[in-house]
């Protein structure tokens, strides 16, 4: 348990010259009677308000917007509940550990059912989607307890280039329509192919993630028994 409560942070993501000062500015404006459970509260509400407002999109398009807000109010929630805590010196090592990663599972699972609740994508696809996310996310808490490193970026993309791609989507939808597109054989809608394509990638991304660390962990083992 050591190694999943003190780990040393990796964020090297594309937007994160811009997030890190706006959490630093956040978290020392916050009102004192805002505290870091509330902050996950938001976060959790959030992705709901996400989910439905996809479910939403089926009697209109313009609840795409709200779920885009849906998207920022999470990245403000997920984002600063622990660095709230962190710089007001309220760390809960244990009990923010296990809370955090457990709503953020429970979150991905609720937004994948709402996209695949939308009239834009396939529940199936979406459902192969949040598999691939859980796989990433299941490999770095494996990671912060073998090697006390909490990798949160993988090639620069981390969940705030995620939430900015589905806010991007949103607004491309909203304007676009579902374009009649589909690929020979596997009889997918442009969008329908996007998450495909996605969700392979983040599973591409934990096989090779997987592997790499596990070669490295061998080699490592045995350069210490052969060092005996």
């Amino acid at each position: 348990m050591k190694h999943s409560i003190k780990h040393k942070r990796v964020n090297n993501i594309w937007l994160g010259t811009i997030e890190r000062p706006a959490i630093q500015f956040l978290s020392e404006k916050m009102p004192g009677w805002v505290t870091p459970d509330m902050l996950t509260l938001i976060g959790f509400l959030a992705a709901i308000l996400i989910a439905v407002s996809y479910w939403l999109s089926n009697l209109n398009p313009a609840f795409l917007w709200l779920a885009s807000f849906g998207f920022l109010l999470n990245w403000f929630g997920d984002s600063l509940d622990g660095s709230l805590a962190r710089f007001r010196k309220i760390e809960r090592p244990r009990f923010g550990y296990f809370i955090d990663h457990t709503v953020d599972a429970i979150t991905q699972f609720i937004i994948g059912i709402g996209i695949g609740l939308s009239p834009y994508v396939d529940l199936r696809f979406a459902l192969f989607l949040v598999t691939g996310y859980l796989l990433v996310s299941i490999h770095t808490y494996i990671t912060i307890y073998i090697k006390g490193i909490f990798k949160i970026s993988y090639g620069g993309c981390g969940p705030t280039e995620i939430r900015v791609l589905a806010i991007m989507v949103n607004a491309l939808l909203y304007w676009t329509g579902v374009p009649e597109f589909h690929v020979p054989i596997l009889g997918l809608t442009i969008y329908n192919l996007f998450v495909v394509l996605t969700g392979s990638a983040l599973i591409v991304t934990y096989i090779v993630s997987a592997a790499r660390q596990a070669i490295e962990l061998a080699t490592l083992e045995q350069t210490v028994r052969e060092s005996r």
